[in-house]
């Protein structure tokens, strides 16, 4: 497993309005301290209950989130420095910060297919990687946000005039990756299409260089950092199908971290920095900023 510790940024999110102490969750790890966990972060000293995720964390000083590592703009590897970068990693910082000012964060690559894995064996403490709230996830997971919502769109060769809406991939060599709700959503609106599945959109992106397939389709933020990559090869077909509220997967039943991080982005959302961290990162591959979406504190089944 590759654990990457991104250098902390010297300006950190703005003192968040957060209730000072948190019941115990029902489902708190076994063999937790029992006396609560104090912390300080931006000059505000916040006290966790015994038991909760937050107070485990604080104790070991370190949040470790699951993340892609092939995403332009959300989770992207920098091959010079070895650190990965992207708004997916900016909230999982935010999380961090919030907890305690001296938590450090372990990113480990997490693809599609084994986010709901890595969350139930604890591999990881959350997963923020492009991961779409539904109803079958939430079976198995709970969810936080959302903190994004993407549309689902299609990406062609930049000469390619046949494909101009999701219709038009019936017939045609389509490439997602497994465990996405990407696969089942172009299955339902183009049945007919010869959908390939590999792990990584990466991967999808070499397999329309060489031919193989003749599209790929997943949310468009995705895409916009692919088509940029592409240096001109690729283009955005602009026609979107599906909404994708992005959401931050957690143990089923933790519901006072649940809502830590609900409480945490509603404030990002207030107070400006979830709209700096979305200039710093998905702007910079050419995404206008968007109102932010609606938590939405469901009830877990």
């Amino acid at each position: 497993m590759t654990h990457i510790r991104p250098e902390r940024r010297p300006i950190r999110w703005l003192a968040l309005a957060l209730p000072l102490v948190f019941l115990a969750a029902a489902c708190g790890d076994d063999g937790d301290s029992s006396s609560d966990t104090t912390t300080t972060t931006g000059g505000t000293t916040t006290t966790f209950a015994a038991g909760t995720t937050m107070a485990r964390v604080a104790e070991s000083g370190t949040l470790t989130v699951g993340v892609k590592f092939d995403q332009p703009g959300f989770g992207l590897k920098n091959p010079t420095t070895n650190e990965v970068e992207g708004f997916d990693v900016e909230i999982a910082n935010a999380i961090a910060d919030a907890i305690g000012e001296d938590v450090e964060v372990n990113l480990v690559e997490s693809v599609s297919k084994n986010r709901e894995p890595f969350i139930q064996d604890g591999t990881v403490d959350l997963v923020v990687a492009t991961y779409t709230i539904n109803d079958t996830r939430k079976q198995v997971v709970d969810f936080a946000g959302p903190y994004f919502v993407a549309r689902q769109d299609i990406m062609v060769r930049a000469d390619d005039t046949s494909i101009k809406a999701v219709g038009d991939l019936n017939g045609k060599k389509v490439c997602t990756v497994k465990g996405s709700t990407s696969a089942t959503n172009v299955t339902a609106a183009a049945p007919t299409a010869d959908v390939t599945l590999f792990d990584t959109y990466s991967q999808c992106a070499e397999a329309m260089g060489d031919g193989r397939v003749e599209a790929v389709t997943t949310d468009n933020t995705i895409l916009a950092g692919l088509v940029q990559a592409s240096n001109g090869a690729y283009k955005l077909v602009k026609a979107p199908f599906s909404d994708e509220p992005y959401g931050i997967g957690l143990k089923k039943g933790d519901e006072a971290f649940r809502t830590f991080i609900n409480d945490l982005l509603e404030e990002m959302f207030d107070d400006g920095s979830w709209a700096e961290a979305f200039e710093s990162t998905l702007g910079k591959i050419g995404l206008d900023t968007p109102a932010p979406p609606k938590v939405d504190r469901y009830t877990a089944a």
